[in-house]
């Protein structure tokens, strides 16, 4: 830095606004690149007493100055954070927001609250608060502030795609993990998620599994040391079935115990053939669980770590579990075992005694239990999902549909929806489908906004050039459970709601004549009819049949010569005349 240079930031510190705890270097024109560029405005940090606002606007500051410069403000314990006005006016679009480790608080929240609304942030991968002090107010805050930004992203055709979400020990308690699992359930395109140690119980950890399912391309999903459960670890591992690029699990210190970790393991066993670590230490789980969770790894050959550490094992079983894994060839993913607490019984009445327990310290503490839903159960619109949600926004409706909610959103329900549906991703078309046709009922209004939605979503579905309709109908008749994949996939619980609106849908002139034989040779072809035939049968869904049988017409009088009423299809005419 020229001696020049110097003179002239001297000149510009000489300037310097001070007052009301703010010091000011707006619009100055500094160029500050490296540390020693930074060293005047250091000084000047470094001697004011009670800092509560640094402004920098119009000056130049590259990463070097910007780091010294913030080291200089960790000192400063009345800081209070605003974010973003230069950063909204400068047109910047960023890509990753790190806030982490500094205790700012819900108040904090509200000072980054308009950058996360703003264009600045349609852009966002990586949103990183770990260790902010946020709370429960923050979270809320938070939640609602992606929620906006996701909205508006969409409006201006920047979808936003957050990949990285962290805010570990953060205290975000039950209500503010379950105000950010609803944005997550809205975004929809999360790959990451650690939220360890942040006080949260099974109410939240359920929320947060219903979120997890409906974003595919989750492969880490850390919220070690928080409080699961049997009912967490179960409605978690429901959700882990439904996800197939998962490659971490950490739930260690999360309390799963013994019933939780079978389910776990379940999940593990049915699916999840990317995994490379799963860590469900210090967790009470005992004998027979761990040995269960060992085996169901057998085939997982890209996984490098299993960690049982903490748990109370025994010896004899901790050499047994390293006797299965030496079958499998897998002896070296085991983790130590030195901090097991020893053998004990495994006592299911002493676990679910703790459970209740548990249960009751949460209701005393004012937390209501609520019941565990599974991606199935999110579905069907019989379910009860509470979601405090007044007023109600399409994304809540796509993350807990309900008849009440579709009405709610008012008469541009269709128009809204269709929206805020990225249409050239076949799987996103399908759920949204399923979500809507789930809340079918043969109510007046509620049958005109749903046949209204589904057109209005298919109409721009099927008229975009880049909209793979093979691939959609393929992928919703393995949703449906007529046609079967290579890949563990939930169906529906319920055909009534998609069979209704599909009634509507082949009758409409957007609907593709291609996609005619391929629907008519699965509503009616023997074998598939047979296992439509099954599913309506089992669940004595008369309606379905009726349906089904309609359906079926109707694709008929679309393409006369593609039907042929099977004798299954002729079984569900049976059911509905009896």
């Amino acid at each position: 830095m020229a001696s020049e240079d110097i003179t002239k930031l001297a000149e510009s510190l000489a300037k310097t606004k001070v007052g009301g705890g703010q010091l000011s270097f707006k619009g100055q024109g500094l160029k500050l690149n490296t540390a020693e560029d930074a060293k005047e405005v250091i000084k000047q940090i470094e001697e004011f007493d009670g800092l509560e606002a640094l402004r920098l606007e119009g000056n130049t500051v590259g990463v070097e100055a910007a780091k010294v410069i913030a080291k200089a403000l960790e000192k400063k314990s009345e800081l209070k954070i605003s974010l973003g006005d230069a950063l909204i006016a400068a047109g910047a679009q960023l890509v990753e927001l790190d806030l982490s480790d500094n205790a700012f608080g819900p108040d904090g929240v509200r000072g980054f609250e308009a950058l996360l609304k703003s264009p600045a942030c349609y852009t966002l991968q990586e949103l990183k608060l770990n260790n902010c002090g946020m709370g429960i107010g923050g979270g809320k805050i938070l939640a609602a502030a992606l929620k906006e930004c996701h909205r508006k992203s969409i409006a201006q055709g920047k979808r936003l795609a957050l990949k990285i979400f962290v805010a570990g020990r953060n205290r975000l308690e039950n209500d503010g993990a379950t105000a950010l699992a609803e944005a997550f359930g809205i975004i929809g395109t999360l790959e990451e998620v650690h939220m360890p140690q942040n006080g949260i119980n099974h109410p939240g950890i359920t929320a947060l599994a219903q979120a997890f399912a409906v974003n595919p391309l989750l492969k880490v999903i850390n919220l070690n040391d928080n409080t699961f459960t049997e009912k967490g670890a179960v409605a978690m591992a429901e959700t882990l079935k439904a996800l197939r690029q998962i490659e971490v699990i950490n739930f260690g210190d999360c309390l799963v115990r013994s019933k939780g970790a079978v389910a776990i393991a379940d999940a593990v066993k049915e699916g999840l053939h990317k995994l490379k670590e799963l860590n469900l230490s210090f967790c009470e789980i005992k004998r027979d669980a761990a040995l269960t969770v060992a085996e169901a790894i057998e085939d997982k050959r890209e996984l490098e770590k299993l960690d049982l550490n903490g748990n109370c094992l025994g010896e004899e079983v901790c050499e047994q579990l390293h006797e299965i894994l030496e079958g499998f060839n897998m002896a070296s993913v085991l983790g130590s075992l030195s901090d097991d607490e020893g053998d004990e019984d495994d006592d299911e009445e002493e676990e679910d005694e703790e459970e209740e327990e548990e249960e009751q310290q949460l209701k005393e503490r004012g937390v209501e239990e609520q019941e565990s839903l599974t991606p199935k159960k999110i579905l069907d619109s019989q379910a009860s999902t509470p979601v405090p949600s007044p007023p109600v926004d399409v994304a809540t409706f796509l993350a807990f549909p309900s008849p009440e909610k579709l009405l709610r959103l008012g008469p541009k329900c269709s128009v809204l929806i269709a929206q805020q549906t990225d249409t050239s991703d076949v799987e996103k078309v399908v759920a949204t489908l399923l979500r809507i046709s789930s809340v079918f009922k043969d109510e007046a209004s509620v049958k005109a906004a749903v046949h209204e939605t589904a057109d209005a979503l298919m109409k721009k579905a099927f008229s975009s050039a880049t909209f793979n309709s093979d691939a959609f109908i393929t992928n919703l008749l393995v949703h449906m459970g007529l046609l079967k994949s290579e890949e563990k996939i939930k169906t529906v619980p319920s055909l009534y709601g998609i069979l209704m609106t599909l009634n509507h849908m082949v009758q409409q002139d957007y609907f593709p004549k291609s996609l005619v034989p391929v629907l008519t040779a699965f509503v009616t072809k023997k074998g598939c009819g047979k296992v439509l035939g099954k599913l309506v049968a089992n669940t004595i869904d008369y309606r379905a049949a009726n349906t089904c049988v309609k359906t079926t017409e109707n694709i008929g009088k679309k393409e006369p010569k593609q039907h042929q009423l099977s004798k299954a299809s002729q079984v569900l005419l049976d059911l509905r005349q009896e």
